[in-house]
């Protein structure tokens, strides 16, 4: 019995010994040589992996940035001195970086939203998007937090039914404009502390935009007979955030004043 047992046990060691080996010897032979560049840049990342440069990770990102030449300014977590680190290990420039914060498009507290009825199901955008007539306004914000639950850094929040945005706390990844069903989050390019924002999505005739909101668009073009800033399309304003500066400032606070229905707001953080 004992033999027995002991050429069992030998022969288990005999083949853990030459199962390490096969392993051992596999790992060196199918190992995949990582470019030292894209390790240096992967390192020099945040590693969040919150998806605001476009990829799904920051190993993907670091690839690209070797292999296809992606600038280095696109970390919105890592910011001016992720860019910085990274441009110096590809001996690149910067480029100009211009902080990115999310957008609401949309300004209607539950007291301005018109024909609302009351909505018993899942407390979800996903799902009250399904629901026809659970608020007069097709376009804008529903309210139940999708946006908040996607939000890693606390920066987005729900006030009166409406979401609003902590710019202290933005950091421009993204996730909040691929959890709103409706599609009224936007990342923005903010070239000032504060811009001007259209925060309306609705794009129905005047008549009708008005019927769904106190607060909505009416395309009057008001704004933009004020401001070459603004532009009218498809019954909507639109401002143009890359043409925004401190020197346009009045004639923004212009536009915001001549509108009828006050959808043009500043957003972002003042500084004080």
């Amino acid at each position: 019995m004992m033999i027995s047992l002991g050429i069992a046990g030998a022969s288990m060691l005999v083949m853990a010994i030459i199962f390490s080996y096969v392993l051992g010897w596999a790992n060196k032979k199918f190992m995949v040589e990582v470019e030292p560049k894209i390790e240096a840049v992967r390192d020099a990342l945040p590693g969040a992996n919150c998806g605001g440069c476009g990829y799904i990770g920051c190993s993907d990102y670091a690839v690209a940035i070797v292999a296809d030449n992606e600038p280095v300014n696109k970390c919105t977590v890592g910011g001016e001195a992720c860019a910085k680190a990274i441009a110096d290990i590809m001996g690149v420039e910067v480029g100009d970086m211009v902080p990115l914060h999310a957008i609401v498009n949309c300004n209607a507290p539950l007291s301005s939203r018109l024909g609302r009825t009351q909505y018993m199901g899942e407390q979800r955008c996903a799902s009250a998007q399904q629901v026809a007539g659970v608020q007069a306004c097709t376009f804008g914000c529903l309210g139940y937090g999708d946006c908040v639950l996607a939000c890693n850094y606390d920066a987005i929040h729900i006030l009166d039914g409406l979401a609003r945005v902590d710019y202290k706390k933005c950091i421009g990844c993204g996730a909040c404009t691929k959890a709103c069903p409706r599609g009224i989050i936007s990342i923005e390019g903010f070239r000032e502390d504060t811009i001007p924002v259209v925060a309306c999505s609705n794009k129905d005739k005047a008549k009708d935009a008005k019927a769904a909101c106190d607060n909505a668009c009416v395309g009057c073009k008001a704004c933009a007979k004020a401001s070459d800033l603004f532009t009218i399309s498809n019954n909507l304003s639109k401002c143009s955030y890359d043409n925004y500066s401190a020197q346009k400032h009045e004639e923004a606070v212009n536009a915001m004043e001549k509108c009828p229905t006050g959808c043009i707001l500043f957003m972002g953080t003042p500084v004080k």
